[in-house]
């Protein structure tokens, strides 16, 4: 077994948003420090981290101080500079590897190697010129999704495309190139894993959970996921099985479709924590962002077991935050501010979790009720 990291080791943590404050928060609790690559000064994770290397991804001179001072590396977003972590790679560990970084940056490398790896997907095809447009469409038909290869998260970066004219039109209009064509699936809800797995290949992966949309971003995360035993067990075993083909040494998340007659799906993974395990900060022993610091550090992983069935709920803009007053003094609510100073339209600001004694979770009405002053309004009677 691999030597675990010192008490009071520094963790390298590049990005400087809400996961890595968190990530941060819970390395301080196992007794390391963390240090933040960051372009924001006084982001989220810099308010929270022991010390702060201010800078691009991509510069090497900054690249060189940052790992001058930590231990080891990891990352909490998708979207920093492969070859800046490869170059950190030459200099500390990093976890996980710029290989798999690469891998999620890029839709094409994504869906190619999760279908090499056995993992079923929804059809799709590479599109980099209107004649490959035309030929995917040809092939997968329509409707369909047009997305970016990089860069796209949270709704953005992708487009529906009902005929051909709306395809080209979108086609002309995303960037960058190339895009991915993907075929739409039947499915019945969509469902995620976080799998933690660790040098000597030891793995502990949370429930399967459901995780509900609006406008392109998380809204709602249920655990367990409502769906039958043997669709949450191979959702369980598949998350495992992608962590497997990638060698990973860190945190995984992998999205999935249920599809209607209940097979699976991946749609993306993400090799970091991720928004629908938020709901493990109060339901686990040891939450995602304990398990990433951990597998990153070098330290065994406990069971990914939970205490309570749960419900997260996103705060996004600056809609949400204003009922912040009523969200602290809601009974039952758990909130997670972010710290970010501004709230946009379509930000993730913070979230709320919700927590229900195992095997309660309720029905629509019954969680609707139990987001407080979050709840939806409902029909007014005559």
């Amino acid at each position: 077994m691999a030597k675990s990291l010192a008490p009071g080791s520094t963790i390298g943590i590049v990005g400087g948003g809400q996961l890595g404050r968190m990530s941060a928060m819970a390395a301080a609790r196992l007794g390391y420090r963390a240090h933040i690559l960051t372009q924001e000064a006084d982001g989220p994770a810099a308010q929270v981290a022991a010390g702060i290397t201010p800078g691009g991804y991509d510069d090497p001179a900054t690249l060189r101080a940052f790992a001058a001072a930590v231990d080891v590396v990891t990352f909490e977003f998708e979207n920093v500079s492969a070859e800046g972590l490869s170059l950190l790679a030459d200099l500390k560990p990093v976890h996980p590897s710029p290989k798999i970084l690469g891998i999620s940056q890029d839709r094409v490398l994504e869906k190619s190697f999760l279908n090499g790896a056995g993992v079923a997907t929804a059809p799709w095809a590479e599109v980099t010129d209107e004649a490959s447009l035309r030929a995917a469409i040809e092939t997968i038909g329509l409707p369909a999704i047009l997305k970016t290869s990089r860069l796209g998260y949270d709704g953005r970066g992708q487009a529906r495309v009902a005929t051909p004219e709306e395809a080209l039109a979108a086609f002309h209009r995303l960037e960058p190139k190339p895009l991915v064509l993907e075929g739409l699936v039947n499915f019945a809800c969509e469902v995620s894993v976080v799998v933690a797995r660790g040098a000597d290949g030891q793995m502990a992966s949370f429930d399967t959970v459901e995780n509900h949309h609006k406008n392109g971003i998380l809204d709602l995360t249920f655990a367990p996921a409502r769906i039958t035993e043997e669709a949450a067990a191979s959702a369980q075993a598949l998350g495992r099985q992608v962590a497997e083909a990638l060698d990973l040494v860190g945190l995984l998340a992998v999205e999935m479709f249920v599809d209607a007659d209940g097979s699976l799906r991946v749609n993306e993974i993400a090799p970091r924590p991720h928004n629908s395990g938020h709901w493990t900060m109060d339901a686990c022993p040891a939450s995602q962002f304990e398990m990433h610091i951990r597998a990153v550090a070098g330290l065994p992983l406990p069971a990914a077991g939970r205490h309570s069935d749960a419900m997260m709920k996103n705060l996004i803009g600056p809609d949400d935050m204003a009922l912040w007053p009523e969200i602290v003094a809601a009974e039952g609510l758990i909130p997670h501010h972010y710290g970010k100073a501004e709230a946009r339209a379509g930000r993730k600001m913070g979230h709320v979790n919700r927590l229900f004694p195992k095997g309660s979770l309720p029905g629509p009405f019954g969680i609707n009720a139990a987001l407080g002053p979050l709840a939806e309004p409902t029909a007014q009677q005559d």
